[in-house]
């Protein structure tokens, strides 16, 4: 049940995040931390625990793998209360080291599992790696911006894009390669190779974007060059492939295939931020609204009721499916609205995001409380 637990959270947590500046005036980092410390990297890893067996065609994890994802959360909290309560640095560096543990041990039994693979692993794996070995950098960077102080901007640059373009971009974009098929009931032949040819770009466009932050910002726009190719290649597979199920009203393809034009958008976003055309703020709201509100949702509609009763699907798994991703289409569209219109300074967008996240909350609610009955 851990895996339900970090996906409410997580939805809880992107909701905290949006009511927080209207009740208190906080610094920004707590919002940010909220959302990716408290609620989206648990839910990652433990994602990640739930399709690595999958993809290498082995058993399930064990129990103390399992568990991983629980301790990255219990550090996403410290990280957060450091933030909120101004606590002592050295509660900061002890959060990032216990997140680095955490780290560690999974992408070890990650390696494991795709050397143990029953032929070869799915490519998917290998993504899953290279997103840990940028969120394991990026966790290296907060130790260094205490023994750096000099450098301290810096690496701090380096953490936060190092997170979103790397750890959470390589993740849902390898993720939702494989979930939008599945979802959409209808294969992608290229989907192996594609991923096998897009991961060095990937990896290198995240690692250009850190980098660039943090030193050289020419280095970023390359970074996203690559980025925008290969979301290109991906866009033109899903438009051959997946048309009406894009396009349509319900379902959970409308709001992964959003996530991804979301992505694409964030991608920008941050290229306007490092030549000082638009706000920060602007930016990481469009990385929210029009990337990750989607694609939490989009991912926990199709998987939480697979979460919520593992082994053999029911009539109550299809039925749980339609409840969560009713009226995705529109959702999607809001969500995608919202980010844009953020970027642009419409301030009021930000309702549109909470209009396509709330009925998530409340259908998760519903289904989480009939899963418990006989």
């Amino acid at each position: 049940m851990l895996l339900v637990f970090l996906a409410i959270v997580a939805i809880l947590a992107m909701a905290g995040a949006w009511w927080l500046p209207l009740l208190a005036d906080m610094h920004r980092a707590v919002h940010i931390h909220l959302v990716f410390a408290l609620g989206v990297m648990p839910l990652i890893m433990a994602a990640m625990t739930h399709f690595v067996p999958v993809l290498t065609r082995t058993g399930g994890a064990a129990r103390q793998v399992e568990l991983l994802p629980g301790l990255a959360w219990q550090a996403g909290v410290l990280a957060t209360a450091f933030f909120a309560f101004s606590l002592p640095e050295s509660v900061r560096l002890f959060a990032s080291l216990l997140a680095l543990l955490a780290v560690a041990r999974l992408a070890g039994w990650q390696w494991m599992r795709a050397q143990a693979a029953l032929g070869s692993p799915h490519p998917g794996v290998y993504w899953y790696l290279a997103a840990l070995l940028c969120l394991a950098a990026s966790l290296l960077a907060v130790a260094a911006m205490d023994m750096w102080p000099a450098h301290y901007l810096a690496f701090k640059r380096l953490h936060l894009h190092l997170n979103l373009f790397g750890f959470v971009g390589l993740t849902a974009v390898g993720t939702l390669q494989v979930l939008l098929p599945t979802a959409a009931g209808s294969p992608d032949p290229g989907v192996a190779g594609r991923l096998r040819a897009d991961l060095p770009l990937a990896l290198s466009g995240a690692l250009l974007i850190g980098l660039g932050a943090a030193w050289l910002p020419a280095l970023s726009w390359l970074g996203l060059a690559l980025w925008l190719v290969l979301l290109a290649r991906l866009g033109r597979a899903w438009w051959r492939h997946f048309p009406a199920r894009i396009f349509s009203w319900h379902g959970a393809s409308p709001l992964l295939a959003a996530a991804a034009a979301g992505y694409c958008v964030a991608l920008v976003a941050g290229g306007l931020h490092a030549a000082a055309w638009v706000e920060s703020a602007a930016a990481g709201h469009v990385l929210v609204f029009a990337f990750l509100f989607p694609l939490v949702s989009g991912a926990v509609g199709q998987l939480l009721p697979l979460w919520l009763r593992p082994g053999r699907q029911t009539e109550w798994h299809d039925l749980a499916r339609r409840n969560l991703t009713y009226g995705s289409g529109a959702r999607a569209l809001l969500l995608l609205t919202a980010g844009l219109l953020v970027l642009a300074g419409v301030r009021w967008g930000v309702a549109l995001a909470l209009a396509g996240l709330l009925p998530l909350m409340l259908v998760v609610g519903w289904t989480v409380l009939q899963s418990r009955r006989a």
